[in-house]
């Protein structure tokens, strides 16, 4: 299946009527969970994972029935990381750089300007990088599936100009997500971030609590950000993906073999997902434009030179230890400082 724009906006149409049909009559599998999510249904995360909930329950005979529920209706991101703890829901997925708030060392993989493409961000994210990640998670009781998925590069939307050199973020009020990470970074640059939860983003870009906020092109245009963003700056600025994780004592409650049935699917749901935001972002652009936003690319040079002068490499290499910052120089294959 290719995820384009109108199966996208059929399945925003379709999937809270057949989830909540699918969950009504679902009351007889042994293991009823929730999924959490802070995306629009139309995005190809919640599209892919309701194909991967499908086939869970298909493929354990109705013995597993997982219920998504979309756009932040169970809380905020830092409320839903507190209840996927707790085991008010059974799986969630969060941003690696969100995740920092509890597990110090996710976020190494969203370090500025660290990633060139595409071409380093698997390999790395599904080997030695994303293997340390993981084993990072767990140590904090949770449950951490294998394949991270694709959240995107991250780019920069403003109210009152473009961002095109590390220069134009001086003074610019900025929404961050609630991460130690993106607010070092900006101010770094000199801007004046704010950390507001995804689900209040719209609103502080409406009434003008915020200039402008960074989020990859699928979000912006899924979440409708061109009605309150004039400017699109293509920065690249991080890369930014979602750790599917689980509730520990939900997750070893399902026998081994159910386990393997669930796991797989979400991480076979998780490749097809990279698969489907790469198709999007190569038309975003131009829907974007012709959804009124003035786009123009900006120089990565400027913004990294910053970041080196302003001390941010070596602090946040201070932070995530010599051995955490060697593994990180070799999926990037460069020398960050």
């Amino acid at each position: 299946m290719n995820v384009t724009r109108r199966t996208l906006v059929l399945g925003a149409a379709a999937l809270p009527l057949v989830s909540t049909i699918r969950y009504a009559g679902a009351q007889s599998a042994e293991f009823n969970y929730k999924y959490a999510n802070n995306l629009p249904l139309s995005h190809p995360m919640n599209v892919r994972a309701q194909e991967a909930m499908d086939k869970i329950r298909e493929e354990t005979s109705g013995r597993v029935a997982i219920q998504i529920f979309p756009n932040n209706q169970l809380g905020a991101d830092t409320d839903m990381l507190s209840q996927v703890r707790s085991g008010g829901v059974e799986f969630f997925t969060l941003s690696p750089l969100i995740l920092s708030t509890l597990v110090a060392n996710a976020s190494i993989s969203g370090i500025g300007f660290a990633f060139p493409s595409y071409d380093e961000v698997w390999p790395a994210m599904d080997g030695e990088l994303g293997a340390y990640v993981r084993g990072e998670i767990e140590k904090s009781n949770l449950v951490v599936m294998d394949k991270i998925w694709d959240n995107g590069f991250r780019q920069i939307t403003s109210s009152v100009g473009p961002v095109a050199t590390a220069e134009d973020l001086k003074g610019f009020k900025i929404r961050v997500p609630v991460s130690p990470l993106w607010t070092s970074m900006f101010t770094a640059f000199e801007s004046a971030p704010a950390s507001i939860n995804f689900a209040e983003v719209y609103s502080a870009l409406q009434t003008g609590i915020v200039d402008g906020q960074e989020n990859p092109l699928a979000i912006i245009s899924t979440a409708k950000l061109y009605e309150v963003q004039k400017y699109l700056s293509v920065t690249n600025h991080m890369w930014d993906g979602f750790w599917f994780l689980a509730n520990k004592r939900a997750w070893e409650a399902m026998p081994e073999d159910v386990r393997e049935i669930v796991a797989r699917n979400i991480n076979e749901a998780a490749v097809k997902e990279r698969e489907d935001v790469a198709a999007l972002n190569a038309t975003l652009r131009g829907e974007l434009e012709s959804n009124g936003m003035a786009i123009n690319d900006a120089e990565a040079a400027s913004f990294r030179e910053k970041l080196k002068e302003a001390g941010f490499y070596a602090e946040w290499k201070g932070k995530y230890g010599d051995d955490a910052w060697a593994i990180l120089e070799k999926a990037v294959g460069a020398d960050l400082g």
